[in-house]
C-alpha cells in the first residue's frame, strides 16, 4: 500500500488547520464558500455575543442581512457543533430570567419560545422549572402592588369595575390564566379597600 508522500500530508495537515480556523488554505479548499461562511459566522458571532438566541432567531436575523439561506444553515449547524447554539439550554435560561426578573407567566414563556422557533420539547423542559405555586404566588403579588396605586375606594360599581380592570390588566399581560387573574385581582382589590377604610 503506497503511504502519501510527507510534503503532501503536510499541505492536508495545513489546508484542515486553514479550514478549522475559518481561513481557506492550501487550495483544496472552496477559498470562496469559506469567505462566506466567515462573514456570516462573525455576524452570528456578534449577536449571540449581545444575548443567546434560539437557532431559528439566528437564522432569521442573518437571512435578513441577506446572507444566503444555505451558507446560514452550515454555519448554524457548525456553532450548534460547536455547543454556541442550543435551543435547549436558550429555552432554559429564557424560562429562568424572564420569569424571575418581569414576572411572566408560564403561558407567556411558551408562547414567546414557540415565536423564537423553540421546539416544543425543548420549550416543555423549560418551563418544568416554573412551579404553578410559584406563578400564582408571582400573580398575588403583582395584583397587590398594582392595588396599592388605587388611593380611595370606589365610589360605585363602575368605579370598582374600573379599578379591577387595572390589576386585570397587569396580569393579563404577563399570560396568567383569566379565570385566576380574576380572582386574585378581586381579592387584592377588597383588601386595599379594606386597608383605606381602616385609614379613615
Amino acid at each position: 500500500m503506497n503511504q502519501p508522500a510527507p510534503e503532501k500530508l503536510a499541505r492536508l495537515r495545513q489546508a484542515l488547520e486553514a479550514y478549522e480556523s475559518g481561513a481557506a488554505g492550501g487550495g483544496l479548499f472552496d477559498r470562496e464558500a469559506e469567505e462566506a461562511k466567515a462573514k456570516v459566522r462573525s455576524r452570528a458571532l456578534g449577536l449571540l455575543d449581545q444575548r443567546s438566541r434560539s437557532r431559528q432567531e439566528l437564522y432569521d436575523r442573518l437571512l435578513k442581512a441577506e446572507f444566503e439561506p444555505d451558507v446560514i444553515e452550515d454555519v448554524l449547524d457548525d456553532l450548534t457543533n460547536a455547543g454556541l447554539v442550543n435551543d435547549a439550554a436558550f429555552a432554559h435560561e429564557w424560562v429562568r430570567q424572564r420569569h424571575k426578573r418581569r414576572g411572566k407567566s408560564a403561558s407567556a414563556l411558551n408562547r414567546e419560545l414557540r415565536e423564537k422557533g423553540v421546539g416544543e420539547a425543548d420549550r416543555a423542559e423549560a418551563l418544568e422549572q416554573i412551579d404553578p405555586a410559584d406563578e400564582e404566588a408571582m400573580a398575588q403579588t403583582l395584583a397587590e402592588k398594582k392595588a396599592r396605586s388605587i388611593k380611595a375606594v370606589p365610589s360605585d360599581r363602575k368605579e370598582r369595575d374600573k379599578a379591577l380592570r387595572r390589576i386585570v390588566g397587569v396580569l393579563a399581560r404577563r399570560g396568567f390564566n383569566e379565570g385566576m387573574s380574576l380572582q386574585i385581582a378581586i381579592s387584592a382589590l377588597d383588601a386595599r379597600c379594606a386597608e383605606l377604610r381602616a385609614e379613615e
